[in-house]
């Protein structure tokens, strides 16, 4: 019985057989009317049951989960139904999705004909790493006469992993490879020299940099020939990631370490990719989840089971100790993608002594965020006092970004200042141009 649930319209049925009877008081004659009334609500019910708890297995259905949920991606959750019984049926599916997504009335309603299957899709969005837990997935079904619901409960117990964005790797890996990305529109990075390592000499094709024709081999084959110079590999890349207090701030539901996480992997497959080892840690008061930069297959499972279930753990992050520990554990110039937020000039002061010892045996590129509310501010035409003096404290913390920039360019760092929603592109976008201009 604890599979029977009761519609509103058998209370409905009864409340008008009660009605009924009360009128019987006044018009006697309505009594025989009342009783049959009754009698026939207590008929359709009993068929009703009998309907749909005469078959043991009127319903079959199965939740189709992915191996893992991609963080901050559109997941899609499958779910397959099967009615058994020789009539059509309405069904209610509710499926105890994990807690973490606060969604307390998900109901999903389908209309299913006799013996046929259905599958159907909805989607889940992630916004933290982690576990997440299912729990039952419950499908209603209501026979056409619609006085009683069965409920059939399948799937006790499933949990999932949330790893960070893999999703959308493969739709930058094209563009990465040809050197070109996409922002609002086809974005070139023009090419300012060549590597030292040269591959071979080729008859020259419209199209090729006149600066790099070999006038001997030219001579001697009387056609324009041409040196072919390739990208230099194996070159080390090593992503920071901060996970201090400052990286606790959300965006879009997603914290800045999320955005941070969601583009180590973006760049890592970028890397990989492009032959180059991949190696990141992350840091507070000392560095942990290492993994030393490499180009093997397994590399990038690595660096995402290490990233699986980093969190802030909301205290000021150690610099001193991050230079100590690279300058230890990193002997070999190495291109350094550190992710922090400074907020203010004297927050970076505080660190540059730190980032100018790195800078000196690295090349190292300081990653850090605008803020989404502040350029909203900006941006918006101020229509009373309050909003003018808002606009004005916003562009005082912009000017102050902008300061934090010349700072660090006075001692040779490079920055990628950016929304955090355009990470992933600006980050591989300047892996590219560090890459194409050969400065490492």
């Amino acid at each position: 019985m604890k599979n029977l649930f009761l519609y509103t319209r058998f209370f409905f049925a009864l409340f008008g057989a009660g009605i009924c009877y009360v009128l019987a008081f006044f018009f006697p004659v309505l009594l025989l009317v009342a009783h049959v009334f009754l009698i026939l609500i207590f008929l359709i019910f009993i068929v009703d049951y009998l309907l749909l708890f005469n078959q043991k297995n009127g319903v079959q259905a199965q939740r189709i989960l992915p191996e893992k949920l991609s963080n901050g991606d559109r997941n899609s959750i499958k779910v397959d139904l099967k009615n058994n019984y020789p009539f059509t049926i309405k069904t209610k599916i509710i499926d105890e999705i994990p807690f973490q997504f606060q969604k307390r009335d998900f109901l999903i309603e389908r209309k299913l004909n006799a013996d046929r299957n259905l599958t159907f899709e909805y989607i889940l969005e992630p916004k933290e790493r982690g576990e997440y837990s299912f729990g039952n997935l419950n499908i209603f079904a209501d026979s056409p006469l619609g006085f009683v619901s069965r409920r059939f409960t399948f799937q006790k117990e499933a949990m999932l992993p949330s790893y960070p964005s893999f999703i959308h790797l493969r739709k930058y890996e094209l563009m990465a490879l040809q050197n070109e990305f996409l922002m609002g529109g086809l974005k070139k990075i023009r090419k300012l020299g060549h590597t030292m390592e040269f591959e071979q000499i080729k008859e020259y094709v419209p199209g090729d940099d006149v600066r790099t024709i070999n006038w001997k081999a030219t001579s001697k084959r009387n056609q324009v020939m041409v040196n072919q110079f390739q990208d230099e590999k194996s070159q080390r890349i090593y992503m920071l990631i901060d996970k201090g207090r400052t990286m606790q701030m959300p965006f879009n539901s997603l914290s800045l370490l999320d955005y941070s996480i969601n583009a180590t992997m973006a760049l890592s497959h970028i890397i990989l990719k492009k032959n180059d080892r991949a190696g990141m840690m992350t840091f507070a008061k000392k560095t942990e989840n290492k993994v030393a930069a490499d180009n093997k297959s397994g590399q990038l499972k690595k660096i995402s089971e290490a990233l699986y279930n980093v969190q802030t753990n909301f205290q000021e992050s150690d610099f001193s100790r991050l230079y100590q520990d690279l300058k230890f554990s990193v002997g070999q110039r190495s291109l350094i993608l550190l992710f922090s937020n400074f907020e203010t000039l004297d927050a970076l002061n505080r660190q540059m002594k730190y980032l100018r010892g790195i800078a000196r045996n690295h090349l190292l590129v300081i990653i850090f965020f605008k803020n989404a509310e502040l350029q909203q501010l900006i941006n918006k035409n101020p229509e009373n006092m309050q909003e003018i003096y808002d606009e004005i404290l916003a562009e005082k913390f912009e000017y102050e970004k902008r300061l934090i920039i010349q700072e660090l360019k006075k001692y040779g760092i490079y920055t990628v200042y950016t929304l955090p929603e355009n990470l992933n592109i600006e980050v591989i976008n300047k892996y590219l141009e560090i890459k194409v201009r050969g400065i490492l």
